[in-house]
Parts: C-alpha cells; sequence; structure tokens
C-alpha cells in the first residue's frame, strides 16, 4: 500500500558512502531501508532474500557489475524497481542501466530530499530522468554532421501529435523536474500531470519517461 513506507534495498561497495547514505536515508519515515549490499552478488541474494519495492544500485561494484544486476533482479522480479545512484557519467553505462530495466538515474551527492523523491517516484511506477541523462540521450541519437537527415516519422492520425501542454511537459521531464516539480511550475496538479504523461506514452508508443524523452528527441519536440 502506498501509505506504508517504501522497502528499499541500498547496494554500494565503499563502505564511507554507504554508511552516510543510510543515515541519511533511516531519517525519512516515508522510507524503510530493508538491507545494504557492498557487491553485486550480495545485491542479487538480498533482493530475493528481501523483497524490496525499490533499490538503490550503485553502478560500479565489485564482482557482477550493477547493469547485470538489474538485469539478473529484474528477470526474476519485475515488480521491484531500480534506481540507479552512481558517479559514472559515461553514456554506455546509463544507457546501458536504463536498457537493463532501471527506472531512473540520480547522481551521487544529490540532496537527500532529491533522492527519498525519486524513489518515491518510482515506487509509484514514474521514471527518474536527470538533465545529463536527456544530454546524453540526445547526443545519442543527434545526427552526425553531414550525415543524411532522416526523414521525419509519419503521422498516420491527428491524435498522435501531442497537444502545447503535452510538448510542455515532456519538455519539463526531459530537463529532469518530477511530477510534483512540474505540477507546481505547471500550476496544475499532480493527477493532471500523471494523466497528461498518459496520453504522452500512449501517442509516442513508448512505456516511461526515458523512453519518451528519448523519442521527443528523435521528432525533435525537444529543445537541446
Amino acid at each position: 500500500m502506498m501509505n506504508e513506507p517504501t522497502r528499499v534495498l541500498v547496494v554500494e561497495d565503499q563502505p564511507r558512502i554507504l554508511r552516510p547514505l543510510l543515515e541519511l536515508l533511516e531519517g525519512f519515515p516515508s522510507l524503510r531501508i530493508v538491507g545494504a549490499a557492498l557487491s553485486g552478488e550480495e545485491a542479487v541474494t538480498l533482493a530475493g532474500e528481501l523483497k524490496p519495492e525499490v533499490i538503490l544500485c550503485d553502478l560500479g561494484l565489485p564482482g557482477i557489475s550493477g547493469i547485470e544486476v538489474i538485469r539478473q533482479v529484474k528477470a526474476r522480479d519485475p515488480a521491484i524497481e531500480f534506481l540507479v545512484f552512481t558517479v559514472f557519467e559515461e553514456e554506455e553505462h546509463v544507457i546501458g542501466a536504463i536498457r537493463a530495466g532501471a527506472s531512473g538515474y540520480l547522481l551521487k551527492g544529490a540532496p537527500a530530499p532529491k533522492i527519498v523523491e525519486a524513489i518515491e517516484e518510482v515506487r509509484q511506477g514514474g521514471t527518474v530522468i536527470q538533465p545529463s541523462l536527456a544530454r546524453m540521450l540526445l547526443h545519442h541519437f543527434r545526427v552526425e554532421p553531414g550525415a543524411p537527415t532522416p526523414p521525419p516519422a509519419p503521422v498516420e492520425e491527428n491524435q498522435r501529435s501531442l497537444s502545447p501542454r503535452e510538448t510542455e511537459i515532456l519538455q519539463l521531464i526531459a530537463k529532469g523536474l518530477t511530477n510534483p516539480e512540474a505540477a507546481e511550475i505547471l500550476q496544475l496538479s499532480r493527477s493532471t500531470i500523471r494523466t497528461h504523461l498518459e496520453h504522452i506514452y500512449e501517442k509516442l508508443e513508448v512505456t516511461n519517461r526515458v523512453e519518451a524523452v528519448t523519442e521527443g528527441l528523435r521528432k525533435g519536440l525537444i529543445e537541446s
């Protein structure tokens, strides 16, 4: 139930980072830290034993990588959500984690309230995307100079075109804003933002924020 604290497993191989992180997160009543893992193998084992709702996972782990942890855990229990928490900013790591099944990405050093908000967002089925990831996705799909520009995808039906409000919301999430932040800026309710996102996903034929931003970049709906 959503009024219950979110069950969180934290995966971080450096004790000097893990200890203060746990202390920070344990101060929030909306979270329940069910365990911590120092390696990828331990993370996979604890995920099966503790059944967390969200796993806050580093990518640079000893043994199996964070990306492989995501892949293995999601294969066993797709309901477990992953929030990647790392210093890695290279495109291959971020894109790889998202493709493996991660629902969001935060850089280490993010303030505790932002981490908690991100955890709660992915627990509710949302996706957390930071501006750095949006820029990487833009670079990933940008046409190189001199290369032929692919023709725009045909719009088969008028309803597949995003409305001005939907385009505005897509541009905000590409900048890394959460649903509450977008709602505050646009002076809309959170439920209205969620409804608009559902329409965006349907029209772009995607299932989450990362895919929506990627498709928005492909279609030129998001400005770099």
